[in-house]
């Protein structure tokens, strides 16, 4: 039994800049995401891990993939991996993703009855809610004239 589709977008900026603040282009990217265990979730479309051959200055890369929960459950995915090349130094260099939030889409959440979010906020704000509905019909009853002084009023005209 396949439960939620999860998509998952992971987009990389190139803001790297040397001291002078020139910006530069970097080499042999690439993004590996693979904190995604196969015995909780299939690939439907796309893959874990992307390669680019360059990322110019002030740039952006996007990579996207599709999986299908097998269980459910909670989950705690961990950052991406992504590393390139900068032309003036030797190693690659690496970089992590921004983490991801848990993921709860997968736990079955009970459906919720309007008449319960009613009760949960008149329990909440109920006596404000009175104190304001009391104010307003005591300005409604002093504002608006009564029957009785209307009729006065329309036999002074006569």
């Amino acid at each position: 039994m396949h439960y939620r589709g999860v998509g998952i977008l992971t987009n990389l900026r190139n803001n790297l800049s040397e001291k002078k603040k020139k910006k530069r282009t970097v080499y042999d990217v690439s993004l590996v995401d693979d904190s995604w265990p196969k015995d909780l979730f299939d690939i439907i479309s796309g893959n874990t891990s992307k390669s680019w051959e360059r990322l110019d200055a002030g740039g952006i890369l996007s990579h996207s993939f599709e999986l299908d929960a097998k269980r459910q459950g909670m989950f705690h995915g961990a950052p991406a991996v992504i590393t390139y090349r900068v032309p003036t130094k030797v190693s690659l260099q690496e970089a992590y993703s921004t983490p991801i939030l848990p993921l709860d889409i997968l736990a079955e959440r009970p459906t919720e009855n309007k008449l319960d979010w009613l009760q949960r906020l008149l329990a909440k704000y109920g006596s404000q809610i009175s104190v304001v509905s009391i104010v307003l019909l005591f300005i409604y009853l002093v504002a608006t004239p009564s029957k009785a002084s209307a009729a006065k009023a329309s036999k002074k005209k006569r």
